[in-house]
This record gives structure tokens, C-alpha cells and sequence, in this order.
């Protein structure tokens, strides 16, 4: 199915710049490719959005996601979301993001569930992207935001519930850069600056000499 819509979005692509060099041709072709048609893009279109735009039909609760999780994810992330060996940890960390060593899980990091669902449905299972069906993506996306105790058990899980899950870093991103040295401004082509102002160091990453001398 991965192979299949990687086809399909090689296809969409290339049939938009076909159309695209026999406009600027005035019109001429060259029997390339195939008209972008709906299903084309509907093949490759599958993003979705913050507010929840693009989820489709469907529906799962964390219990009935349990299974299927264990079956297709707990290789990797362990039953409960703890993690095995070096794959993501997908639960607690809540405390710790103002930390030196923050934990960045689905509970603790993530801004919205809709992203979850997303990454799900298009990425994983790893190695078997895409094979998961909706229904299946919306029950696995119900029991991990069940672990982070974020949902209930018996909670339904839909195209109009989902958006509505509040994430506890919702407000923890900051969409426009606020401050006041940064200027918008047109990037730099000539006559820039040679001069670079350290402004943080890496220590945490011990790549830092402790003196200025080192």
C-alpha cells in the first residue's frame, strides 16, 4: 500500500508538470503523464490539519485500541508506551520540558492530537506505513492519548471529537517570532554581515569548552 501511494504521488507530480511545461509551451505536449485527476490527488492529499480539516469518517476508542496497538505498535513503543530500547517513549515527561533533560512525548510535547492521528495514519507502523485503516488509526490514536490520561477508556474517537482533545503543550509553541533583534526583513544578498554574535552554547551537548581560551 506504501509502494502504491508513492506511485500515486509520483504520478499526481509528474502529471502537474507535464500541464504545467505545455502552458508555458502555448500549448504544446509531449504524451507524458496523465491529467491530475480527484483520485490522483485524493491519493496523496491525506495531511491533516491542526483544527482537525482532512480527518475522514471513522471512529475507535482507547479500548478498542488496545489490541491493535499491542499487535502493531508495542514492538517498538512497549505495551504501554514506555518504550523499547532506543524507539520513542510515548508517555510522561510533563514535568520535565523546562528541564535540562526534557522528555518530549505525545503527552508532555505534542501541541495537537490531530498531529497524532496524522503521523499515525501516514507513517506507522514502521516498516508497514499506511496499512492501517481509519477506524484502526482513530483506536490506536484514542489509546495513546488514553495512556497520557487525556482521554477516557470508552471515549469516542471521530473526525469532530478529536480536534476537541485540549494537549497540555496546546500553548507551548509560539507562532511568531517575538523578539524585538530579529526584524522581518528581506534576506541578505550583498554587503551582509561578518560578524556572528553567540547568543547559546551547547554545554548540555558537552561540545562547549569550559574557558574561552580552550
Amino acid at each position: 500500500m506504501f509502494k502504491s501511494h508513492r506511485a500515486v504521488v509520483f504520478a499526481g507530480a509528474l502529471a502537474v508538470a507535464v500541464v504545467a511545461s505545455a502552458a508555458a509551451m502555448g500549448g504544446e505536449r509531449y504524451g507524458l503523464g496523465q491529467t491530475a485527476s480527484p483520485e490522483l490527488i485524493a491519493g496523496w492529499d491525506i495531511d491533516v490539519r491542526p483544527d482537525g480539516q482532512g480527518l475522514p469518517t471513522g471512529q475507535g476508542t482507547a479500548a478498542g485500541g488496545e489490541t491493535i496497538f499491542v499487535e502493531q505498535c508495542a514492538s517498538c513503543h512497549g505495551e504501554f508506551g514506555e518504550a523499547v530500547g532506543r524507539y520513542p517513549v510515548l508517555i510522561g515527561g510533563g514535568d520535565s520540558l523546562a528541564s535540562p533533560d526534557p522528555v518530549k512525548t505525545v503527552g508532555s510535547y505534542w501541541p495537537y492530537a490531530s498531529t497524532l492521528w496524522d503521523y499515525i495514519h501516514r507513517a506507522m507502523p514502521f516498516g508497514d506505513a499506511q496499512s492501517l485503516s481509519v477506524d484502526e488509526t482513530y483506536a490506536i490514536t484514542a489509546y495513546v492519548l488514553y495512556l497520557n490520561d487525556l482521554v477516557a477508556e470508552d471515549f469516542v474517537l471521530d473526525r469532530n471529537s478529536l480536534p476537541k482533545v485540549v494537549m497540555p503543550n496546546r500553548d507551548g509553541f509560539i507562532a511568531e517570532d517575538p523578539r524585538p533583534d530579529t526584524p522581518a526583513a528581506e534576506p541578505c544578498v550583498s554587503d551582509c554581515k561578518t560578524e556572528a554574535k553567540v547568543m547559546f552554547k551547547a554545554k548540555r551537548l558537552d561540545v562547549t569548552p569550559e574557558r574561552e581560551s580552550d
